[in-house]
């Protein structure tokens, strides 16, 4: 699994317990994963089809330091379907997991559309092939 993105807990990422907000997380995962979504699929149209089961394992604090990791787990015909893991940078404690995000590629319509890919791709491997 690579964690490519950290976010620092600020005062505004709270909620009334003085934990992180469940829907601040939810909103920096559905960012990190279209973004590793649209670098996989090499297309800027795609969006969340469907997000699993969501386990809140452990509670973040102001102040932490977390990270966001993501992970191809399936190529569909027009789909990818990563997993996220997100934890606490300095103890690695699981804050939350989730099993399956998919997303989909649309084409200039807003229809699904074939993305032709099968594994997962890194932009460095993609730069090399073009030199």
């Amino acid at each position: 699994m690579n964690f490519h993105t950290r976010k620092w807990v600020k005062p505004e990422d709270l909620n009334p317990n003085a934990t992180l907000f469940g829907g601040s997380l939810l909103k920096w995962i559905d960012e990190e994963a279209a973004i590793y979504a649209i670098i996989q699929l090499d297309t800027q149209r795609c969006v969340t089809k469907y997000i699993s089961e969501i386990n809140f394992v452990s509670s973040a604090k102001q102040g932490d330091i977390i990270e966001m990791g993501m992970e191809a787990i399936h190529f569909g015909n027009s789909s990818i379907t990563l997993k996220c893991v997100v934890r606490n940078k300095l103890t690695r404690k699981t804050i939350l997991a989730v099993d399956k995000i998919v997303f989909v590629a649309l084409d200039e319509q807003g229809q699904p559309m074939k993305h032709g890919k099968t594994e997962i791709t890194y932009v460095k491997d993609r730069f090399a092939d073009e030199n």
